[in-house]
């Protein structure tokens, strides 16, 4: 079944509007009619079965079938700290690390950086729309969070109840065993360098801050594995993936 986000304010009454882009979606691309069912969530965990009773260019009408929680978040909130890629990387590290159950994407400009902090709303408002998207596709309950870019200095002082950075020169610390500290934290932070990395400096002062480096391992993962990995590594360990 088709799903959607809606404002909660769209529900009222037992009746659900869809107005915006997806209303040209859901009649040209997807060509729903009349007494066709969809699902739309309001964004705050709480899912709606619908049937389509009058649709016309600018808004849709549904009547509410039925009422049921999203079942897809997890219990700990995670934000990623994504140091700026080059090109479209940033696309395909929101897209994935969103199915895999992430809170919140934040840009983060460090050191190494090829790509450069820039007052782009457009680019931030992409990024969004590729969020909602990929929240869509895989039934999370909300849309992740894609956040304004940072300066490295203002990401690490962000304030979580656990905080993790993989950085290649860790050689005492596993995931693992950093996790085993965690217990099941409310939010945790995952940190994860640009092309080329974190450097030392940028480490050490990670660890003055309160972040626990930790290696991923033997292989060094390029920046758009890293973040997925880690998310993966820590939903499992974490016990949030019933697998």
């Amino acid at each position: 079944m088709h799903r959607f986000f809606a404002d909660k304010s769209a529900f009222s009454d037992g009746v659900a509007r869809i107005s915006g882009e997806d209303v040209a979606h859901i009649t040209k691309v997807l060509r729903l009619k009349v007494g066709d069912s969809v699902v739309l969530c309001d964004g705050c965990e709480t899912d709606y079965t619908c049937t389509i009773s009058s649709m016309d260019k600018s808004e849709i009408i549904l009547d509410i079938e039925s009422i049921a929680p999203n079942e897809a978040e997890s219990d700990v909130s995670i934000t990623l700290y994504q140091g700026l890629p080059k090109s479209d990387k940033m696309d395909f590290i929101i897209q994935k690390c969103v199915e895999l159950g992430v809170d919140r994407i934040v840009p983060v400009e460090s050191a190494r950086c090829v790509a450069k902090i820039k007052d782009d709303e457009k680019k931030r408002q992409r990024w969004q729309r590729i969020a909602e998207e990929a929240a869509k596709q895989c039934g999370r309950g909300k849309v992740p969070e894609v956040g304004n870019a940072i300066s490295f200095d203002k990401a690490i002082a962000e304030e979580h109840d656990f905080k993790i950075m993989p950085y290649e020169c860790e050689q005492q610390s596993n995931l693992s065993n950093a996790l085993e500290c965690a217990k099941v934290p409310g939010t945790l932070a995952i940190y994860i360098g640009p092309e080329g990395g974190f450097e030392q400096a940028e480490a050490d002062k990670a660890c003055e801050s309160g972040i626990k480096t930790v290696t991923l391992g033997k292989r060094i993962l390029r920046c758009e594995t890293a973040g997925i990995a880690t998310v993966s590594a820590v939903m499992y360990a974490l016990g949030q993936w019933n697998i």
